[in-house]
């Protein structure tokens, strides 16, 4: 088998013994005789896939009991839309603009014809940072954060603190670090990075916030909806939530997400380090103190300190040809990014550096 190694933002690398049980269960799941995708979502076989996987979330967590964890459709781009439906009183929502995903959420608030505010953003500076001193109103709707930015390689190290309801969207670091509860009344993932394939969205809501949308919002739109059928109102995506759960099991047995946190934090100060002691060959996009341990977006830089795209070129060139794919940077910034998920193997991150030092000593 030739495996290479997935730097790619997302859908992006899965853990190669999940994919392996995949492999072994796809045409006949445990000895049922069928495939988990030929089985009905009502059926007993498919039911515990999915009870079990909502129990692992609220294990591996340690969700409180008075959340509702719920498995969606349309990407973390849909709920952008369906927080304001849902959660919108009539009073103001807060947004922090911290990278392309939160503008994204910003612009569908707008479409809605909510009052929003912007409170806090890095827009000015590239998002190259969190923006510091984020204040919300405590009579605010809601507060909302994106806690990892793709794009620019910046993350939350830590929730802010408001008495307004904080809705986070974590679809690029679930399950990395993690997570106080006390903090947090809603968080939403879509599943292709850290939690699967590409087609689930998994949302972890207060329960009080279930009862906020008005009549007027479609029915497939109303959280409500989905709690109160278990995530069964129509048919769910059974393979993702089937291998979503395969993950899960992924997670627990190698210690849990706070040792999941660990491994991720030494992967990425091995990374972070290549770029730090490359004597400005390589410069990262985001701050020291905002650095994401989840995607690292970086330049290659001639000496008077501008961009060299011929040698970004190439360096995305030759990593493919040594194994290494996902490597060019997201087309809004260019550059080079590598994201480090937690199915990136510490081996990948060495062979990664390995090749970064190679590269810089042959173009230098």
């Amino acid at each position: 088998m030739n495996r290479i190694f997935n730097f790619g933002a997302g859908p992006s690398a899965i853990p190669l013994s999940v994919l392996q049980e995949v492999q072994k269960q796809l045409v006949d799941y445990k000895g049922e005789g069928l495939s988990i995708m030929e089985a009905s979502h009502r059926s007993k076989m498919y039911d515990m896939v999915h009870n079990e996987a909502m129990a692992l979330t609220r294990e591996l967590y340690n969700i409180p009991q008075d959340y509702d964890i719920l498995f969606l459709q349309g990407g973390a781009s849909l709920q952008f839309a369906m927080i304001p439906m849902n959660l919108s009183m009539g009073g103001k929502a807060q947004y922090v603009d911290s990278g392309s995903w939160s503008s994204k959420a910003i612009k569908e608030a707008q479409i809605q014809g909510i009052d929003y505010e912007v409170v806090a953003s890095s827009k000015d500076t590239t998002y190259d940072r969190i923006p510091a001193d984020i204040k919300f109103d405590k009579s605010a709707d809601y507060a909302y954060i994106t806690s990892n930015n793709t794009i620019y390689g910046t993350e939350f190290h830590e929730f802010p603190t408001t008495k307004a309801p904080l809705i986070v969207d974590a679809s690029s670091d679930i399950f990395s670090s993690l997570v106080d509860w006390s903090k947090v009344d809603m968080l939403f993932a879509g599943a292709q990075k850290n939690a699967g394939p590409s087609g689930l969205t998994i949302v972890i809501i207060k329960k009080e916030l279930l009862s906020r949308a008005g009549d007027k919002v479609p029915t497939m739109l109303k959280y409500k909806t989905h709690a109160d059928k278990n995530s069964l109102f129509n048919t769910p995506p059974t393979f993702g939530i089937y291998m979503f759960n395969l993950i899960l099991h992924w997670l627990k047995d190698n210690g849990g997400i706070a040792s999941i946190q660990e491994k991720n934090q030494a992967k990425a100060k091995l990374l972070y380090d290549a770029i730090d002691n490359s004597n400005g060959f390589y410069v990262g996009h985001a701050t020291k103190e905002s650095r994401s341990l989840m995607n690292v977006s970086y330049n290659i830089k001639d000496s008077d300190g501008t961009n060299n795209s011929e040698l970004e070129a190439k360096f995305v060139k030759e990593a493919i040809e040594m194994g290494m794919i996902g490597l060019k940077g997201h087309r809004s910034i260019g550059g080079l990014r590598a994201s480090i998920y937690n199915a990136m193997t510490l081996e990948g991150i060495q062979a990664l550096v390995e090749f970064m030092q190679k590269f810089q000593k042959e173009n230098s």
